[in-house]
């Protein structure tokens, strides 16, 4: 009798749930024994979500969830749909199940969907020690993405140990990520922090990236970037680029970075490209409040960039880059070159300024180095400049 009691109560709870658009992926089947596949619960619950008429909420309790890869396809019925994570997702341990599939959490033509909270972990070891080994490995799976999506709040959620980039930002308008923490080691390949491209409206705020690739990456197509409050290392920094790749490319404007810490990175504040013919640009950025401790390249542009000698030996970058502005840049060089414009000899940099820096190599004087290169000097500039 106390069973059948139970079990009605169950019922009626989760029965008060659904009319009360809050789904709870346990109702759906899922245990939080960090064994059984969580998938097909997480997707049930996306689905009622997803048809719901009024504003939805899915919750997944503390406890480890074994999750596969899993796709949210919109668009849906609902724009208003909060993902509360309490609980840790739990990539497959063989990464040949997740590897083939590019992505593990994949959010496509969505809108209005917020995440808070919790924790993925994306088991990337195996594959890092597949491909450190030159082995036949696949090439692994981004941990979350939002892909032509409108609208979305990232907020508070921990990823470690993604086989790919962390979080993928690709075709999206009005992005807010805030209180992120990205975890994987300094030798793990691949593992981008943030990747931004063909996106606009994205701020990025209050985050801590310690990875094996870029902190931030700003690819193609992104205008109107906002990054404040990040601190970076290891890593090899905030990118934008690597661009040029392609001849017909989409470029990047409006992007501020703001009070970022580097510790140990290989690079600080870069823009790169690809030496190859292109017809894309870089404009109207803004590094300013940025401390570097130990960093190799503090402040570099590099349009010489030919991974491997192949497809760009004896070309030059058609990025063309312009107005950037670099303001209260402090801290010291691991190199000795703590500030390098290597720009292109078709396209030089233009309107490169440089306002109240201050880096050192060692207790001693920096020094600058310049190619293809103009700009202004305001302020204290150390090392001295050679714009």
């Amino acid at each position: 009798m106390a069973q059948f009691i139970s079990f009605i109560l169950s019922l009626l709870f989760f029965f008060f749930q659904l009319t009360n658009g809050a789904y709870n992926i346990m109702n759906f089947g899922a245990k939080a024994d960090g064994r059984t596949d969580t998938t097909r619960p997480f997707l049930s619950a996306w689905s009622a979500a997803c048809a719901s008429s009024q504003p939805a909420t899915i919750l997944v309790p503390r406890g480890s969830y074994l999750l596969g890869p899993t796709n949210f396809k919109g668009p849906c019925k609902n724009t208003k749909i909060t993902i509360q994570i309490d609980g840790t997702f739990i990539a497959p341990s063989n990464y040949a199940s997740l590897g083939p599939s590019s992505h593990w959490l994949y959010f496509d033509t969505v809108q209005g969907v917020s995440i808070y909270g919790g924790t993925l972990d994306g088991q990337g070891k195996g594959l890092w020690a597949c491909k450190a080994a030159n082995q036949n490995c696949p090439a692994g799976a981004e941990s979350l993405t939002f892909n032509n999506a409108k609208d979305i709040l990232i907020s508070g959620l921990t990823s470690i140990n993604s086989q790919l980039y962390h979080v993928v930002i690709n075709g999206c308008e009005n992005v807010m990520i805030q209180g992120v923490k990205i975890i994987a080691p300094g030798n793990s390949p691949n593992t981008d922090g943030i990747h931004v491209q063909q996106s606009r409206g994205v701020t990025i705020t209050r985050t801590g990236i310690k990875t094996g690739d870029d902190c931030i990456s700003v690819g193609p197509g992104t205008m109107n970037l906002w990054v404040e409050q990040i601190s970076c290392g290891p890593g090899h920094g905030i990118s934008i680029g690597s661009l040029g790749k392609d001849l017909q490319e989409a470029g990047v404007q409006n992007v501020t970075v703001k009070n970022a810490v580097f510790e140990g990175t290989q690079n600080g504040l870069r823009i790169k490209s690809w030496a190859r013919p292109s017809y894309g640009f870089v404009r109207g950025v803004v590094f300013q409040d940025a401390i570097m401790k130990n960093v190799q390249n503090p402040i570099i542009i590099d349009q010489n960039y030919c991974p491997h000698n192949q497809g760009c030996p004896g070309q030059h970058s058609g990025i063309r880059i312009s107005q950037v502005k670099y303001s209260n840049i402090q801290g010291t060089s691991a190199t000795q070159v703590a500030v390098k414009f290597d720009c292109s000899a078709v396209n030089p940099c233009k309107g490169i300024g440089l306002q109240d820096v201050k880096l050192t190599y060692q207790n001693q004087v920096a020094q600058s180095f310049c190619k293809n290169a103009d700009g202004t000097t305001g302020g204290f500039v150390v090392p001295p400049s050679c714009l």
